[in-house]
């Protein structure tokens, strides 16, 4: 489990050969080298094209053992940047979409998903293409996040997703769960900058009760937080907000969080902490700031 290699294997060329209907030669061709690949897409409807780059965020993963001491697994990095320079010079507009995201764990003081080295070389890069970049979108942590990349100056650069699973995931150590969540965005057609996403979810409770499932909205992120937009300014504009101490929209955030699996649960001091410095620090330097200027955990 999660230790997948940096080169040609079983895995990637099984996953390839299902995905070849919807991928181009060459994206199968990089996928069965490494687990990651990029395409283009162009519509009459659009100003300009939009490239996807699928990076194979689980060769960084702390668990995987297979990268420990590798520089560059799979010349990932390396190809990523060649991609996105590539991007920049042709005026092309890029989703990144992952599977482990990138920054620090909101539930965890201190952690990141990805291996430390790995998380500061890609926060790099995103900085440095950050103006190529529209959006960038994760999974892995079964809950529903948002993140800022900002750059040395503080300045909101890319607005990230981490959306939520539709498996629940518990473990002993954790008071909360999540329900099953499914969501939609909404982009701009001109830049494909993001505009709105819809969240549903389902109550598995209820479910389980009625042994029916009825999926519903669970919230409109620009209605929930009042919100023009998703882009960088709007999100770093939400995050101070959230911030405030005793803040009824924290709360709001962290019910939906969790996939509102359980309003009576809470989030303060130390948790609350947390979640505010991963929101606005992906990198190792800023993120310690902020925790450190937390001291003694609100």
């Amino acid at each position: 489990q999660d230790q997948l290699p940096v080169t040609t294997s079983e895995v990637y060329n099984a996953v390839a050969d299902f995905w070849k209907p919807w991928l181009t030669d060459d994206a199968i061709t990089t996928f069965r080298k490494g687990g990651f690949y990029t395409q283009l897409f162009e519509s009459s409807d659009c100003s300009q094209p939009l490239r996807i780059i699928s990076l194979n965020t689980n060769l960084y993963y702390s668990p995987n053992h297979v990268t420990v001491n590798i520089t560059d697994p799979a010349n990932q990095f390396a190809w990523l940047e060649g991609i996105l320079e590539t991007s920049s010079q042709k005026k092309e507009k890029v989703y990144i979409i992952g599977h482990v995201p990138i920054g620090y764990l909101p539930y965890a003081r201190n952690t990141t998903a990805i291996r430390e080295y790995y998380n500061e070389r890609l926060v790099k890069i995103f900085r440095k293409y950050s103006s190529v970049i529209a959006g960038q979108f994760f999974g892995h942590t079964h809950r529903d996040s948002i993140m800022v990349l900002l750059d040395e100056e503080e300045k909101p650069v890319n607005s990230l997703f981490v959306a939520p699973a539709v498996t629940p995931v518990k473990n002993v150590w954790q008071m909360e769960s999540n329900n099953p969540g499914v969501r939609l965005y909404q982009y701009d057609l001109l830049d494909y900058s993001l505009l709105d996403l819809w969240q549903f979810y389902l109550d598995l409770r209820d479910a389980n009760k009625k042994n029916e499932s009825n999926w519903k909205l669970e919230y409109i992120l620009t209605k929930a937080y009042s919100i023009e937009d998703l882009k960088p300014e709007s999100l770093y504009e939400l995050a101070k907000r959230l911030s405030v101490p005793h803040s009824p929209l924290f709360e709001q955030y962290y019910s939906n969080f969790i996939v509102s699996y359980d309003k009576t649960i809470v989030c303060e001091e130390g948790c609350k902490t947390c979640q505010i410095c991963a929101i606005q620090y992906l990198d190792y330097s800023s993120y310690t700031d902020c925790i450190n200027r937390e001291a003694t955990w609100r």
